[in-house]
């Protein structure tokens, strides 16, 4: 069976149109064009705005023109995100997806599930002319992986509807109504590099098959972080080898955990058997330590030519001991719900190279105050290595209302469809809906749900095919019903 061809088709049809469209956050042109005809050919009121967000108006059914009016919600870029051996090219090439049992999965790269199920779901909604509505808008934000540009960028008056579905969660049957809220922290310096001393050899050494996935939603499951286990060897190395640095690349993401980095290192020539010895080690001692979280954790070592030059051994030293030093992972849970993350921040990036390094970070909380004060931690360790540090992109969590008249309706719509109740939830993750809510003035009703999609922004992502009919039908029964 193709793709294409499972139920809902409605759905699953436009889901693997847009598998063919590249639409990598920060290269929407070709998925913008696309959205653009595709709603000329469904006969679909459709326009851009300023900010680069794709946004759609459908009349109401007659007779139901007084109705709320009502606002899907996705966003159209994907996470870019390929294991080290892929050939693929995000800006050109199509998601190789396929079936494999139950899931919807595809062959080294990120899926592209986040959210192209919601803009499917959207889509398959604003071309149904059988169903019987109110008044409907669509709003399919640009970039909202990198840091929400398209919902930032939204003005006031471009929506009329009041009550929206985002359709950007993970997991079928859970109905979100508050999240976190994130800053981005980036610190940066420059240096004046040196020539590496005489009698040196140059390697690069390279760390992957880690699994990486989602800074929000699978911080807490303690998977490894490249940079963090990078920064493991390196001190280890200058200890061992007296390693020089020359370069360090890891990770691609502010918002994926990242899974692979390199290191180029000038080491003695005498040295080079102790530096085998401690790739060995390290990638020996990594896999015992996530024995049940990571599998295949590689660690490798090659020849290279010699740079012309790398930072001064002070650099080295500091921007190694900022990168083991700072905070990774989960800070804090909430105090009241005690198996949900409060605060957390993860070392997304790390460039190293050129008389320049950068490092950029994600920090999220549900409470603004412990976002500020794990961003300001943050500061103090890089402040200490020499580093200007600069806060950016910052956004209040959605702060939860469990009196909203759409989850009452969601709720009720749920258990007529499937006779259980949803379960009502807050998220780690950043959501686009309290933006998206102080765009347009204020005074949203809003819920957050989706499929159930597995390890989005890394290679392993994947549908659960049995989840879309599930999820469709509950967008479905709230768009014929209406919200009081």
């Amino acid at each position: 069976m193709k793709i294409e061809e499972l139920s809902p088709v409605a759905v699953w049809k436009n889901f693997h149109a847009l598998t063919q469209v590249p639409r990598p956050s920060g290269h929407l042109e070709k998925i913008q064009a696309f959205l653009l005809q595709w709603g000329k050919n469904a006969g679909i009121e459709t326009w851009q705005d300023e900010a680069g967000n794709i946004l759609m108006r459908k009349p109401a059914t007659k007779g139901l023109e007084g109705r709320k009016c009502l606002v899907l919600q996705a966003h159209m870029d994907m996470v870019p995100q390929k294991t080290a051996d892929s050939p693929h090219d995000f800006l050109t090439d199509p998601i190789p997806a396929y079936i494999d049992g139950d899931w919807v999965k595809t062959h080294g790269t990120t899926l592209g599930a986040d959210d192209g199920m919601g803009v499917a779901a959207i889509m398959a909604i604003m071309e149904d002319k059988t169903l019987k509505h109110g008044p409907l808008e669509a709003l399919i934000t640009a970039d909202e992986e990198t840091g929400m540009f398209g919902a930032f960028g939204l003005k006031e008056g471009e929506l009329q509807g009041k009550v929206l579905l985002n359709l950007d969660s993970e997991t079928e049957g859970e109905l979100y109504i508050g999240c976190a809220g994130g800053i981005d922290v980036t610190a940066s310096m420059q240096y004046l590099e040196i020539e590496p001393f005489e009698n040196r050899k140059a390697w690069r050494v390279t760390l992957k098959g880690l699994r990486g996935g989602h800074s929000g939603l699978e911080i807490n499951e303690g998977r490894a972080n490249a940079n963090k286990l990078m920064g493991r060897f390196m001190r280890e190395a200058v200890l061992v080898c007296n390693a020089g640095l020359a370069e360090w690349k890891g990770g691609n993401m502010r918002n994926a955990i990242p899974r692979d980095a390199h290191v180029v290192i000038t080491v003695p020539t005498r040295s080079k058997s102790k530096l085998m010895k401690l790739v060995e080690e390290c990638q020996t001692l990594w896999n015992n330590e996530f024995a049940t979280i990571e599998s295949g954790i590689t660690l490798t070592v090659e020849p290279i030519e010699m740079p012309e030059s790398e930072a001064p051994e002070e650099i080295r030293d500091n921007l190694i001991n900022a990168i083991l030093g700072c905070q990774n992972g989960v800070m804090r849970y909430i105090p009241t719900i005690p198996d949900t993350v409060e605060t957390s921040s993860n070392l997304s990036i790390v460039e190293i190279g050129q008389g320049e390094a950068t490092f950029s970070l994600l920090v999220r909380s549900s409470c603004d105050s412990m976002k500020m004060f794990q961003a300001i931690s943050l500061k103090s360790v890089f402040t200490m290595a020499g580093m200007k540090v600069k806060f950016s992109g910052s956004y209040s969590g959605w702060q939860p209302d469990v009196d909203s008249p759409l989850l009452a309706a969601m709720k009720e719509s749920y258990r007529k469809l499937f006779g259980t109740d949803a379960k009502v939830c807050v998220v780690h993750a950043g959501l686009e809906c309290g933006i998206i809510n102080a765009a347009s003035g204020g005074g949203m009703d809003m819920i957050s749900f989706g499929p159930t999609l597995m390890s989005p922004h890394s290679p392993d992502e994947r549908v659960f095919i049995p989840s879309i009919p599930k999820f469709y039908d509950l967008v479905r029964h709230v768009v014929e019903q209406g919200v009081k």
